[in-house]
C-alpha cells in the first residue's frame, strides 16, 4: 500500500449517503492524545529521571542530539501506548504527542530518536548501569508508596516469580530449559502488596539464563528490598510469599536470620504424603459421598536431609472432582513459620498469590516484555528494566483511576480506553490546546482522572 502524504486523500464515493473524505495529516495529529495522562502520572514518581542518573554517557557531546532521558522516556511512552518493536520509531518521531511528552514544540520542536538510535543506545548499557537502575526502580515504587501510605502501612508481602521467555534467534544465554520445554530466558518479577490492598505493585525485573534455578539471586534481591522497606517503613511487618521453586535449604535459612514471616511451596514426597495420608483418606470418603471437591487441611514438622531444622509444614488434602473424569489425589504442601491456623495461612495468605499470575499476563499480554530479540544479553535486560519501568507508569495512572470504572482494568484496556483518544494539536504563542473527541465513551472518566492528577477543569 502507497504511502500517504498529507496531499493524498481517501475517497469512500458509493458507501455512505455523502461521500466521505479519509484525509492523513501527520503534522499536527496523533492518535494518542490520552498519553498525557502518563506524564502526569510518571511526574508522581519521577521515575524515568532517577533511572536516566542511572546512567553513564560516554558519547561525545558536539555529536549528541537525544540525552540518555529522553531516549529512556522515548521508549517508556512507547510501550506504554503500546508500541513494543524499536521499528516503531520511525513512525512516531515526529508524532506530535509524543513530542509533547518529551518537552518539546509538538509542531516546530525537533523529531525524536531514530530506530537506529534506539538501537545503538540499548546495545551501550553495560551491567553496572543496569544494576544502579534496578536499584533506582525498587527505591522509586517504594518511596512513592511511602508518600502515599505513611503510617498507615502495617504489612508489606514481598512475591517473586519466575515467568517463561522464549527466544526465537542466537541471543546470548539463550539456553533450553526442560520445564518450559523451550530455549528461552527467566526472568524473574518482583512485586510488593501493602496491607491488604487488591494491587501488587512491581519493584523489580531481572533477566536470567533460560536455564537458571527459581533461586538464581534471590535472596539478593530479597535482603534488597528488605533494607529499602524497613528504611521506609520501620515497624513494619514483612512477609515473604514464594512457590515450590524457592523451596532451597539456603533461601529457608536466609528467610529465618532476616526475621521475616514466609509462606513458601513445596513439592511433595514420600514422607510428606504419608503426614497428610490421614486427611487424604477423610477427603475420599466425602468426596464419594457429595461427589464434589473436597479438602482438608493439617500440619506437621519436617525436616529434610539438607535443613537445619525442622520447620512447620501446613498441607491440603484434597481429592478435586471435574465433570467426565475421574476423582484425581491432589494434596499440597507449604513451608511457614506462621502461627495462624494452616486454613488460615493457606488460602488467606498463599491463594493469593494468584494475584501476581494476573500481573505477570499483563507483562506479557500488554506490554510484551517478551521482545528480548537483541543479540547480547545486557540490551535485553535493558529492554526488561524499559518495559517494568513503563509497567510502573501503568499502575500508577490505574492508582490514580481507582474511583472510576478503570480502578481495575487491565493495562491494554486502561491504554484503549484512556490513552487511545485521536488528538488535533494546536500551538499558540500563549500555549498548546489538543483538540480531543466529545463522543468519547470514556470522556467522564479521562476527565476525573487528569483532575485528580493536579489537571484544572472548567
Amino acid at each position: 500500500m502507497p504511502k500517504l502524504t498529507t496531499t493524498q486523500r481517501v475517497l469512500f464515493a458509493d458507501l455512505f449517503q455523502k461521500p466521505v473524505e479519509v484525509q492523513f495529516d501527520d503534522e499536527c495529529s496523533s492518535s494518542d492524545g490520552g498519553a498525557i495522562l502518563l506524564k502526569a502520572a510518571e511526574a508522581k514518581l519521577d521515575l524515568i529521571r532517577h533511572l536516566a542518573d542511572s546512567l553513564k554517557d560516554e558519547r561525545q557531546s558536539g555529536k549528541v542530539r537525544h540525552s540518555l532521558k529522553d531516549l529512556l522516556a522515548q521508549r517508556t511512552y512507547a510501550l506504554c501506548c503500546g508500541y513494543a518493536d524499536g521499528n516503531d520509531a520511525g513512525k512516531l518521531a515526529s508524532d506530535p504527542i509524543f513530542k509533547l511528552l518529551l518537552d518539546r514544540d509538538p509542531i516546530e520542536g525537533e523529531d525524536l530518536a531514530s530506530q537506529p538510535t534506539l538501537c545503538r543506545f540499548e546495545n551501550s548499557v553495560g551491567p553496572r548501569e543496569l544494576y544502579r537502575m534496578g536499584v533506582a526502580l525498587a527505591e522509586r515504587v517504594v518511596e512513592r508508596h511511602r508518600r502515599r501510605l505513611g503510617r498507615r502501612v502495617r504489612r508489606v508481602t514481598i512475591d517473586l516469580d519466575p515467568t517463561e521467555d522464549p527466544t526465537h534467534g542466537g541471543q546470548q544465554l539463550s539456553l533450553f530449559n526442560g520445564h518450559y520445554n523451550t530455549w528461552c530466558y527467566l526472568p524473574v518479577a518482583g512485586f510488593l502488596t501493602f496491607n491488604d490492598e487488591p494491587e501488587s505493585y512491581l519493584f523489580a525485573t531481572v533477566l536470567r539464563p533460560g536455564n537458571a534455578p527459581a533461586t538464581l539471586g534471590a535472596a539478593g534481591l530479597l535482603w534488597r528490598i528488605i533494607e529499602r522497606l524497613w528504611r521506609a517503613f520501620p515497624q513494619v511487618k514483612i512477609r515473604v510469599r514464594l512457590d515450590g521453586g524457592f523451596a532451597n535449604p539456603e533461601l529457608l535459612d536466609f528467610l529465618d536470620a532476616v526475621g521475616v514471616e514466609y509462606v513458601v511451596a513445596m513439592a511433595k514426597n514420600s514422607v510428606l504424603q504419608r503426614f497428610a495420608e490421614p486427611l487424604m483418606r477423610k477427603a475420599r470418603a466425602r468426596s464419594r459421598q457429595t461427589e464434589q471437591t473436597e479438602h482438608f487441611y493439617g500440619e506437621c514438622r519436617y525436616k529434610t536431609k539438607s535443613w537445619s531444622c525442622k520447620r512447620r509444614v501446613i498441607y491440603k488434602a484434597e481429592v478435586t472432582r471435574h465433570p467426565g473424569r475421574s476423582p484425581r489425589d491432589n494434596p499440597r504442601f507449604v513451608i511457614t513459620n506462621m502461627k495462624q491456623s494452616p486454613r488460615w495461612i493457606y488460602e488467606k495468605v498463599y491463594c493469593w498469590r494468584g494475584e501476581i499470575e494476573n500481573r505477570i499476563k499483563e507483562l506479557h499480554h500488554g506490554l510484551e516484555i517478551g521482545r528480548t530479540s537483541c543479540t547480547r544479553f545486557w540490551a535485553n535486560q535493558l529492554r526488561v528494566l524499559m518495559t517494568a519501568a513503563a509497567f510502573v507508569v501503568m499502575q500508577e495512572l490505574r492508582l490514580w483511576a481507582s474511583k472510576t470504572s478503570c480502578g481495575r482494568a487491565q493495562v491494554s484496556t486502561l491504554r484503549e480506553q484512556l490513552i487511545k483518544l485521536a488528538a488535533r494539536v494546536i500551538v499558540s504563542t500563549r500555549r498548546i490546546v489538543l483538540h480531543l473527541p466529545a463522543s468519547c465513551p470514556f470522556a467522564n472518566q479521562w476527565r476525573r482522572i487528569a483532575c485528580s492528577l493536579g489537571a484544572a477543569y472548567g
